[in-house]
């Protein structure tokens, strides 16, 4: 006999309980004797544990909470100057290596100087970036984060 010959039914019977004693789980049906968990009807939590204080009350609750939104990336002004006369935005931002993905906020702060003119499309930029971006000649565009295109799979 091999594995893969195996008789083997998809559906197994469930085992009836408190059938009488012949049937192999009468009277107690496999619960024991007495007690609260013997009993029918409501059932006791994960966290019980028999009357006394509870791991789960015993530990403090955290302060604060804690975000899943992803902090935004920061880009510093004068790392802009390398974009003479060009459009920056995250993608742009990310093939230079000052971002590492593209695919989440990018905010520009103030530090340093900008000397060139720039088209800034990207989530943030502090008011003094705003400024120094028009100052220049250039024009600042608050854009949405790009989203990851879906990638179906052929089946």
């Amino acid at each position: 006999m091999k594995y893969n010959e195996l008789q083997v039914t998809a559906n197994k019977k469930i085992k009836r309980v408190g059938r009488g004693i012949a049937a192999g789980q009468g009277k107690t049906a496999g619960r024991g004797t007495k007690g609260q968990k013997a009993r029918s009807g409501k059932k006791l939590r994960a966290s019980f544990q028999g009357g006394s204080r509870s791991l789960v009350t015993a530990t403090p609750k955290g302060s604060g909470f804690k975000s899943l939104k992803a902090p935004a990336q920061v880009v510093y002004l004068d790392h802009l100057n390398a974009f003479d006369g060009k459009t920056a935005d995250n993608f742009t931002l990310f093939e230079a290596g000052l971002i590492s993905s593209p695919y989440q906020a990018v905010k520009v702060i103030l530090r340093g100087e900008l000397i060139t003119k720039i088209t800034l499309h990207v989530s943030g930029a502090s008011k003094s970036v705003q400024a120094a971006v028009v100052k220049n000649g250039g024009t600042f565009v608050k854009t949405a984060t790009p989203l990851k295109k879906a990638v179906k799979t052929e089946k």
